[in-house]
């Protein structure tokens, strides 16, 4: 039997504001507010649980989008649009425009720097310990007996002193000469899978932070790295300190990516060896052999 068009209609649309509130629902149970990372590296699972890979990581003050909610974790998305799951506790609501605020920030510039309560390095530990790269507000400069520090407020809410060495008040964009002085203070650091940081850089997140130090953003694994639109390819014979070289079993199966910095020479975060940040010859074992593609940052 056919309903009459009017009943029709009713119906359609108490469908369509069914559909609508439990869409609305579905998304209130997936956003929340933006997030800021308060520990010293936040590690991203691939699922909502620490038995899981770590696929990658943000760094103190890092503010990060929130995709979906789960008990105690958080799916995030971090400003290089990588997704992983991360513990709750590792981050705070963010609030206000982001931080660090639009007032005065700096950057620390010594592989770690430890933030104290006071300028007194004797009285108490550390309140925590910054990576390479983060960014902090600055409440103001020390004086008289304060004098070389600056009083900065964590993400956390917390006031905290740091040497005024520990930063760069205007970090600027590096030259490629530059960015490859840049990584040799990080030779004999550790390997670490998923790594981001200057607590331990695995290959593709080593590299990532080389070419962020010249003002440039690009993705975080190598082989999107290695296909992203920002790249040239060049010919091995081509190449030229500041280009990027990737290795695997083939172009579509890139597994390793490194630094060329000239005089056939690469610098890379491996396992190969020893596992640490290191430099190798192109023309040794493994690295020529398994060499698939070369890339030059447009």
């Amino acid at each position: 039997m056919n309903l009459p068009a009017r009943p029709l209609r009713h119906v359609v649309v108490l469908l369509l504001l069914t559909a609508s509130l439990w869409q609305c629902k579905a998304q209130s149970t997936t956003q929340a507010a933006n997030r800021v990372v308060i520990v010293p590296v936040a590690n991203m699972y691939s699922s909502p649980t620490e038995d899981a890979d770590v696929v990658s990581q943000a760094i103190l003050g890092s503010n990060v989008g929130v995709l979906e909610l789960q008990k105690d974790w958080a799916k995030v998305r971090t400003s290089d649009r990588y997704t992983g799951w991360m513990p709750l506790s590792a981050s705070i609501e963010l609030k206000g425009s982001g931080y660090p605020s639009k007032g005065r920030a700096v950057q620390v510039e010594s592989l770690f720097a430890n933030l104290y309560r006071e300028t007194d390095i004797t009285r108490h530990q550390p309140l925590i310990t910054a990576p390479f790269e983060t960014r902090l507000d600055v409440i103001k400069d020390g004086t008289g007996d304060d004098a070389g520090w600056l009083q900065v407020l964590l993400p956390d809410g917390r006031a905290a002193w740091i040497q005024s060495s520990d930063v760069n008040p205007a970090p600027k964009p590096l030259t490629i000469e530059e960015s490859i002085a840049l990584a040799k203070r990080f030779l004999g650091l550790p390997y670490l899978w998923g790594g981001r940081s200057s607590y331990g850089y695995d290959c593709s997140g080593f590299t990532q932070m080389l070419v962020r130090s010249r003002g440039i953003n690009m993705p975080r694994d190598a082989d999107l790295q290695a296909a992203w639109d920002g790249m040239q390819v060049i010919e091995r014979k081509d190449l030229r300190a500041g280009d990027l070289l990737f290795f695997g079993a083939g172009p579509d199966k890139i597994t390793h990516t490194a630094m060329y910095i000239g005089n056939g020479e690469i610098i890379h975060a491996t396992t190969n060896g020893h596992p640490v940040i290191q430099i190798s010859r192109l023309e040794d074992e493994p690295w020529m052999r398994i060499l698939v593609a070369c890339r030059r940052v447009r």
